[in-house]
């Protein structure tokens, strides 16, 4: 990026020590082409970030997800499959149903930045307690507890937040119709691509269905727009990028804390919504 391209014009000294404390802390055998951008790169796409209004966030965000679930137990086709299916296409694609639902109800996000120390903090403050400065780069992997798993918090970066605003500022100006998100929503749930799925077959003949129901609907009510039903499998495409851990991060560890959204899923899918 560009900063990280000015950055070659810096001599100074406290410089020179950040860089010697980044390339430190940098995993043995990665060279300073490929990963310097990502580690040195001041850039505020990396800074985190926290819901202004978490209470109101949240409490829109579990409405939604009560919502999509509600939606998902209601369609016939989805109730014939084992259970076992269910609850693999759900754990899948729960993260961009919540979105679509999102930008359906159209739900709002404003974030603040959070208070992290800088990295000449964190150079400081360890020296004196005679510590190695802790590396600064993107976030250790979490633990493989499911999404919204045990393990520290994690707040999301703004990069990752912008994704989504992105996300929901395209369906609005799009103007999805009801019908449009239903059949959107029906294409992510019958994913045949997963793996583990035993219904295979069956599962990518309800997503071509569901794409055909679109594309009869898009030519039937915007006859005039030829275009939109492609502009419509770009919100597709744009849902692949949505990480379901930011997600259950994001919505859900504020108000109910270290949760398994596996067995929340599990727990919602088997109640009567």
């Amino acid at each position: 990026c560009r900063c990280c391209a000015d950055s070659r014009r810096h001599s100074s000294i406290l410089y020179n020590i950040l860089r010697s404390e980044e390339r430190a802390a940098s995993p043995a055998g990665q060279g300073p082409g490929r990963g310097q951008a990502s580690r040195g790169c001041p850039c505020g796409s990396r800074r985190r970030v926290a819901l202004r209004s978490p209470q109101v966030a949240c409490k829109a965000a579990s409405a939604v997800l009560v919502k999509t679930l509600r939606f998902v137990q209601n369609v016939p086709c989805f109730q014939e499959l084992p259970l076992e299916e269910q609850l693999l296409l759900v754990r899948s694609c729960w993260a961009p149903l919540l979105v679509l639902g999102l930008a359906q109800d159209r739900v709002h996000l404003e974030t603040v930045e959070s208070a992290e120390p800088s990295m000449l903090q964190r150079i400081l403050t360890t020296r004196r307690r005679g510590e190695q400065p802790p590396p600064r780069g993107p976030a250790p992997a979490r633990p493989h507890h499911g999404p919204g798993g045990g393990g520290e918090p994690h707040l999301p970066t703004a990069g990752e937040i912008q994704a989504i605003k992105a996300f929901l500022a395209k369906c609005w100006s799009l103007d999805i119709s009801t019908k449009e998100y239903a059949y959107l929503k029906g294409t992510v749930l019958f994913n045949p691509d997963l793996p583990g799925l035993q219904c295979t077959q069956y599962i990518e003949g309800l997503q071509r269905e569901a794409q055909q129901a679109l594309n009869e609907h898009v030519r039937l009510i915007h006859s005039g727009d030829e275009a939109r039903f492609a502009k419509l499998n770009v919100v597709l495409s744009l849902l692949r990028s949505i990480n379901a851990d930011v997600i259950a991060e994001l919505f859900f560890r504020p108000i109910i804390g270290a949760v398994n959204m596996d067995d929340m899923l599990l727990e919602m899918l088997c109640a009567k919504l």
